[in-house]
C-alpha cells in the first residue's frame, strides 16, 4: 500500500504541476519521501551577530546589524553600483549592489536599522558585502539564533525562482504535515547503545537545527541508519548465497603440491600463501566462492590465480580467466603457459583475433573437456563457448567489465555455478570495499615479491625539462626503456595542456637517434597492438602514450615513467600508471611533471605520490580528496547513491554499522525476534528497485 511518503510532490502546498515537473527533472524529487530526504549540503550560521570591528576576510558568511546612514549610486554603465553605508557601535561598512539596483533603492532607506548577511571583503581599510541579504531589524530577528539550511539546486531551478530559500519553505510545509508520520526505523537497543537521536528529531534537526550540537546529532543518526541498512542488505545477500548456492567441492590439492615442490621458480610471499589458503578453504567448502582478490600492481596475483586453477583442475574441472584487453590476455597466457606446459596441462587463448580454425579446435576441446584452461577477453562470453565443466571463473581488473557481462561467465556451467574470483590491481579503500563488495569475501596481497626495489618518485616542474631529458638519455644509454604519458589526445580549448601530438614532436626533436612508439585511444586496435608489441620487444626505446597503458603490457626493461601534466590525473590513476614500471630488478623511476600553478588538491596528490608506494594509503587519500563518486566505476552498482553518509569521512560510523549488522544477523538471520521487528518492517519498506547484482560478484 502506498503511504504518506509516496504522495506525489505536486500535492504539497506551494508546488503544483509546473514546479513538480521541474523538481522531477532537475533533482529527481517525485514524492514527499524524496523531498524530505533532500538534505542540506551546508548551513549558514545565523546563530550570532558580528560587530563591524570583528570582521576578517577569512570569514565565509557573516551576519551584522546596524543603521543605514546614507545610500548613493556610484559609476556609470557597466561600473554602476548602489552603495549603502551601514554603521554600528564599532565602525562603518558598505553594502554594495551591482544588479537589481532599482529594486534595492526602494528597499533600503537611510535612518532604518537592518540585518545584513553575506561574505565580507576588504577594500583599503573598509569592509564591504556585495549583494547581501538584507531585512529590516525586528524583535524577532534581532536575536539571530538559527542555522539556515542551504540545499543543492541547479541553475535552471534558480532561474525559475525555485532556489534554496524556496526549498526551505517547502521543507517547512512538509515537516508540519509529516510530523506524526515519521516512524522509528532502528531498534531501541541500537539507539541506546550509540546514543542516537530519535528518527523524528533527526528529520527535524537535519533541516532546521537549533544549534551546531543538534545538527551534529541529527547527521550522526541519519548517517548511521543509512550505512547500517546498506551493510545489512549486503550481509544478508552473502548469507543467502552461502546457504543457497552450492559450489563444487575441490578437496584434492595434489597438483598444487606438485607445482610448489617441482616447478615454482621463486618463493611465494607470506601474503600470497595466506591468500591461497583462504581461497582453498572456500573451494573445498561445497559452497560457491565469490571472492575479491586485491593486490597492488606487481604483487603477484597471476601466480596466485594459477595456484587456484590447480585446485579446480585437481577436481576434474576446467578454468577460465577473462581479461579486459587483448594485450593483458596475451600477457596472462604467456606467463601461465610456461607453468601449464611443465605440468602437461592444456591451455589456450581466445580473443577477437583468434583465427577461425583455432576457434573451432578450442570450442571442441572445451566441450569434450580436453582443454583445461582458457584465457581470453570478452570473446569468452560468446554463446558458442561451452565448457564441459567450468569449475573456476577468474576475472581480472573486474571493474572494466559491466555487471551483465560478468553474469554471462557465471552461467557457463548449467549444473552448478563456478567458483568466482575477481581480481583488481586498483587498491580499494576499506570503507569502499566494505560498501561495494560487502557481500564478497575479500583477500588482500599486501606485500611485494622480494628483490623488487621500490620505485623512486620525483616531482619536477616544466622548467626542469632539459635536466629531465638528460636523465632519460642516460637511462636509454644504459639499455632501459621509457614511458611518457600525456593526459589528452587533442588540444582542448579550456585546458592549457601540451597535447600528445605536440609532445610526440618535441620528444622526436629531443631524441633524434631513438626509435619512438606512439599509442592513444583513437588508434585502431591492431595499430595499437603493433606499437605496444614493438615496445615490448625492445624495438623502440620510448613509448609516448595516453592512459591506454594504465592496464597494459608488462615490459620488465621499462624502468622510467614520465607523467606529463601530472596535476590533471587522479591519485589512483597516477598510481596505476606508475605500476607499469618497476617490473624488473633494476631501479625504476617515476617523474611527475607539472606547471608551477598547482591547486591545494593537486599539491596533496603529488606529495602523496612522492611520499609513498603503498596503494592502499594512496586509495584512502584519493577517497578523501575525491569522494567515492566514480572511484570504481560504481555507478553501475547502485550501492553508492548515498543520501547523507560520506565514505571518505565516516569510516568509524561505517565500521560500527557493519559490526552491528553482523551481530544482529548472527543471532537472528531471519529477523524474527520482536526486538528486530522495526528492522524487518524497514527492510520491507526500502526501495525494491535495487538490482540484485551482488550474486554476480
Amino acid at each position: 500500500m502506498p503511504g504518506f511518503f509516496d504522495t506525489p510532490i505536486e500535492y504539497l502546498k506551494g508546488v503544483g504541476p509546473q514546479r513538480s515537473a521541474l523538481l522531477n527533472k532537475q533533482l529527481n524529487i517525485f514524492t514527499f519521501g524524496d523531498l524530505i530526504q533532500h538534505y542540506p549540503f551546508r548551513y549558514e550560521d545565523r546563530t550570532r551577530f558580528y560587530s563591524i570591528k570583528e570582521l576578517t576576510e577569512e570569514m565565509p558568511f557573516v551576519q551584522v546589524k546596524g543603521k543605514v546612514t546614507k545610500k548613493e549610486i556610484i559609476g556609470v554603465g557597466a561600473r554602476k553600483r548602489l552603495v549603502a553605508y551601514l554603521v554600528d557601535d564599532t565602525g562603518e561598512m558598505e553594502l554594495v549592489w551591482f544588479q537589481g539596483i532599482k529594486w534595492m533603492l526602494e528597499k533600503v532607506q537611510p535612518g532604518m536599522e537592518y540585518v545584513a548577511f553575506g561574505k565580507p571583503s576588504k577594500y583599503g581599510t573598509r569592509f564591504s558585502i556585495a549583494h547581501p541579504e538584507v531585512e529590516v531589524l525586528t524583535t524577532k530577528n534581532e536575536k539571530g539564533g538559527f542555522l539556515q539550511p542551504v540545499y543543492p539546486i541547479t541553475e535552471t531551478l534558480r532561474k525559475r525562482y525555485l532556489d534554496s530559500k524556496a526549498l526551505v519553505k517547502l521543507q517547512q510545509e512538509l515537516l508540519i504535515l509529516a510530523k506524526d508520520k515519521i516512524h522509528e526505523t532502528l531498534p531501541g537497543s541500537i539507539i541506546k547503545r550509540f546514543k542516537l537521536m530519535d528518527k523524528r528529531g533527526a528529520m527535524r534537526h537535519i533541516h532546521f537545527p537549533e544549534n551546531h550540537q543538534s545538527l551534529a546529532q541529527a547527521q550522526q543518526r541519519l548517517k548511521f541508519e543509512e550505512l547500517f541498512y546498506i551493510q545489512l542488505r549486503l550481509l544478508k545477500l552473502k548469507l543467502v548465497r552461502k546457504e543457497k548456492y552450492r559450489g563444487q567441492a575441490f578437496t584434492d590439492a595434489i597438483l598444487l603440491t606438485q607445482f610448489y615442490n617441482e616447478h615454482l621458480p621463486f618463493q611465494l610471499t607470506n601474503a600470497q600463501k595466506r591468500v591461497i589458503k583462504e581461497i582453498y578453504a572456500d573451494m573445498r567448502s561445497g559452497k560457491q566462492m565469490n571472492r575479491l582478490l586485491q593486490g597492488d600492481v606487481g604483487s603477484g596475483k597471476t601466480i596466485v590465480s594459477f595456484a587456484c586453477m590447480l585446485i579446480a583442475l585437481g577436481g576434474n574441472a576446467q578454468c577460465a580467466l577473462m581479461a579486459p584487453t587483448e594485450i593483458l590476455a596475451q600477457q596472462h597466457f604467456k606467463t601461465l603457459s610456461k607453468f601449464a606446459e611443465q605440468m602437461h596441462i592444456t591451455i589456450a587463448l581466445l580473443t577477437g583475433s583468434t583465427k577461425k580454425a583455432e576457434r573451432k579446435e578450442i570450442h571442441q576441446g572445451l566441450r569434450e573437456g580436453s582443454l583445461r584452461i582458457l584465457i581470453g577477453t570478452h570473446a569468452l562470453l560468446e554463446e558458442e563457448v561451452q565448457f564441459k565443466n567450468l569449475g573456476l571463473a577468474i576475472i581480472d581488473e573486474q571493474h572494466r567489465f559491466g555487471v551483465a557481462q560478468r553474469s554471462k561467465l557465471w552461467s557457463k556451467n548449467k549444473d552448478v555455478y563456478p567458483h568466482v574470483l575477481v581480481m583488481t590491481a586498483t587498491p580499494i579503500p576499506r570503507t569502499l570495499a566494505m560498501t561495494l563488495y560487502g557481500d564478497l569475501d575479500v583477500s588482500v596481497i599486501d606485500e611485494l615479491p622480494s628483490g623488487r626495489k621500490p620505485i623512486k618518485t620525483v616531482h619536477k616542474y616544466d622548467s626542469h625539462r632539459l635536466e629531465v631529458n638528460g636523465f632519460l638519455k642516460e637511462q636509454i644509454q644504459a639499455g632501459r626503456q621509457v614511458y611518457i604519458v600525456y593526459p589528452l589526445i587533442e588540444e582542448s580549448e579550456k585546458l592549457d595542456l601540451k597535447h600528445l601530438m605536440d609532445g610526440y614532436e618535441s620528444i622526436c626533436r629531443a631524441f633524434p637517434d631513438e626509435a619512438i612508439s606512439i599509442v592513444h585511444g583513437k588508434m585502431k586496435p591492431d595499430a595499437k597492438e603493433y606499437e605496444m608489441a614493438r615496445f615490448a620487444k625492445g624495438e623502440t626505446s620510448i613509448m609516448v602514450a595516453t592512459t591506454v597503458i594504465e592496464v597494459g603490457v608488462d615490459v620488465p626493461n621499462a624502468s622510467v615513467m614520465v607523467i606529463e601534466n601530472a596535476e590533471r590525473f587522479g591519485l589512483s590513476q597516477l598510481h596505476q600508471l606508475r605500476g607499469r614500471v618497476g617490473r624488473g630488478a633494476e631501479q625504476s623511476y617515476c617523474l611527475l611533471m607539472t606547471s608551477f600553478k598547482l591547486s591545494t588538491d593537486s599539491k596533496k596528490r603529488i606529495e602523496t605520490m612522492v611520499r609513498t608506494n603503498n596503494g592502499f594509503e594512496i586509495a584512502e587519500t584519493d577517497l578523501q580528496l575525491r569522494g567515492p563518486g566514480d572511484l570504481m566505476g560504481t555507478q553501475q552498482s547502485g550501492v553508492l547513491d548515498l543520501l547523507i553518509a560520506d565514505l571518505g569521512k565516516d569510516t568509524k560510523l561505517l565500521q560500527a554499522a557493519r559490526e552491528t549488522a553482523i551481530e544482529i544477523l548472527e543471532n537472528d538471520p531471519d529477523l524474527k525476534h520482536s526486538d528486530n521487528q522495526v528492522i524487518r518492517e524497514q527492510v520491507a519498506r526500502m526501495r525494491k528497485s535495487v538490482v540484485n547484482w551482488s550474486r554476480i560478484s
